[in-house]
């Protein structure tokens, strides 16, 4: 009889072989080959990784899942993070926590939230789906982060949170912010799905609030296909939203508990009213949902996490030399700008079109995209004009003129690693051309 273990490593090795023979890049044509904004950056050890689980047939969140919480908060320097399906169900999933009962004081229906209004759509719908009232405020030109000197204004005797994202891997200015958040007693959530690796005074994004969140779409720093992580100190903010993710229910059990439950009495839980002990895997405490991770989403970001310093050196490097290929152009050009306490590791690279230049913004991206570069327009731009939005409750601080203007003249192209030097030339070089026909 075959030796399993021994046939496992063949299969193994023929998967290695696999990818160098079908998934190895491949070279560069200028003007044929597309030049993404973002994409997967993999190697042999993704598939390796999965393999390995699909193996193993474990199909839900299993040991890998809990491993890579583990690497996860770790590699954050947080106490915990919690993996799940999708950042946007991160963000759902951090805003419904704040709206626990088992919370000193959870926000309420009504209650409000400041958060900017260049946003990307799954910012701001977890505060509409729990039925709180979004407040929007400003972002500043340059940085497309929410701009400090709006949050006095936006304060009102409802204000209970602040939910925002680091736009585009550009760590907010978050000292005023903070100040501004204890001042008030308020809840901070970081929406840090683009910023994996950005740091603020030397200290990773994502873990300066209440709670942070991660994406991990292949688009992202690192990716597992589909997937996202809360990550916390806060360990009653981490067990409600262990809850939330896992069907609203109280149990913590994982793949390796014991039969009676990992809190020792798993068949002598009450319930009000109910003459004998309930099975504790069904005592049910939030109303919650299934977003777990699988575990073999999970393998692949185990990979990936071991590329992670990679990535984010080769973004910066990428933003660096796309910077100095676009400053001559900043007669016509808003280029990207950040705080001498930021150091981004960028996801991208935000660009406006000046009010004023002889182009539009529709003009610029159609050139590029003829170019074979691929452009994306930054997010809902002004989301408080965008069709599902209109409706909905909600305060404004302002005329919003900056949002106004991303929406109308902002757009970005990619600095993520699966660029390399002969991509980030021809870019440069695609610009260039665009500029010298303007005469």
């Amino acid at each position: 009889m075959s030796d399993p273990q021994q046939l496992r490593r063949e299969i193994l090795a023929k998967i290695a072989e696999y990818y160098r023979l079908a998934h190895a890049n491949r070279p560069f044509v200028p003007g044929q080959t597309r030049i993404n904004y973002g994409g997967r950056v993999y190697d042999e050890q993704e598939l390796i990784h999965a393999t390995e689980a699909v193996l193993d047939f474990w199909l839900t969140a299993g040991p890998r899942a809990h491993a890579f919480e583990e690497k996860l908060a770790a590699t954050l320097g947080s106490r915990y993070a919690l993996v799940l399906n999708s950042g946007s169900s991160a963000n759902l999933v951090a805003v419904s926590a704040l709206c626990s009962r088992r919370l000193e004081r959870p926000l309420q229906p009504g209650d409000e939230v400041i958060t900017p209004a260049t946003a990307f759509s799954t910012t701001v719908a977890p505060i509409v789906q729990n039925r709180l009232v979004p407040v929007f405020v400003d972002c500043t030109l340059g940085t497309y982060n929410l701009d400090p000197a709006q949050l006095e204004p936006a304060l009102s005797e409802r204000t209970r949170a602040i939910f925002f994202a680091h736009t585009l891997g550009n760590p907010v200015e978050l000292a005023p912010v903070l100040a501004f958040a204890r001042a008030h007693n308020l809840y901070v959530i970081e929406d840090t799905c683009d910023a994996l690796g950005s740091t603020y005074d030397g200290r990773l994004v994502g873990t300066f609030g209440d709670m942070g969140t991660l994406s991990f779409y292949p688009a992202h720093h690192i990716t597992t296909g589909e997937g996202g992580a809360i990550v916390t100190d806060d360990p009653l903010l981490h067990r409600i939203a262990e809850s939330l993710r896992d069907w609203g229910r109280d149990c913590r059990c994982h793949h390796n508990s014991p039969p009676e439950g990992a809190c020792g009495k798993r068949f002598a839980w009450d319930i009000p009213g109910l003459d004998e002990p309930y099975d504790h895997r069904y005592l049910f405490v939030e109303i919650g949902y299934n977003l777990k991770m699988t575990d073999i989403q999970a393998a692949i970001g185990l990979a990936q996490l071991e590329k992670l310093p990679a990535f984010i050196a080769a973004r910066k490097r990428n933003f660096a030399r796309l910077y100095e290929g676009l400053k001559p152009y900043e007669e016509f050009l808003i280029l990207p700008v950040w705080s001498e306490r930021a150091d981004p590791a960028w996801f991208a690279f935000p660009i406006t079109v000046r009010p004023g230049a002889p182009f539009t913004r529709r003009e610029l991206t159609s050139f590029l995209e003829q170019r074979n570069i691929e452009t994306r327009l930054l997010f809902a731009g002004n989301i408080v004009r965008q069709p599902g939005y209109r409706h909905i409750a909600h305060r404004v601080v302002g005329e919003l003129p900056n949002s106004n203007i991303v929406l109308q003249s902002s757009f970005f192209v990619g600095v993520y690693p699966g660029l390399d030097e002969a991509r980030i030339n021809y870019m440069v070089e695609a610009f260039a051309d665009f500029f010298a026909r303007l005469g």
